[in-house]
């Protein structure tokens, strides 16, 4: 999966956990939680449906990975993901 599907994807999942959002936006480098005004089980949430849709797994001990969606990206592209 190329950086840009995987950029694609993220957003998409953030635009369901936030539909509100202007994700369009969303600064690459700041933290999601604050940006999107969303909870730790909307983090959750979008962990488990990072999970869902990539099959990759994500251990509880990588969330900080995820909290930018420039890290988020990268630490997707590090995983083996199913194209």
């Amino acid at each position: 999966m190329t950086e840009a599907e995987l950029r694609k994807t993220v957003l998409e999942t953030l635009g369901h956990i936030a539909p509100e959002a202007d994700l369009s936006a969303l600064p690459p480098s700041k933290d999601l939680r604050e940006e999107l005004d969303i909870d730790s089980m909307d983090f959750l949430n979008f962990v488990i449906a990072l999970h869902e849709k990539l099959g990759v797994d994500i251990p509880e001990a990588d969330y900080p990975h995820l909290v930018t969606l420039d890290g988020a990206i990268a630490y997707l592209s590090e995983r083996h993901v199913r194209s």
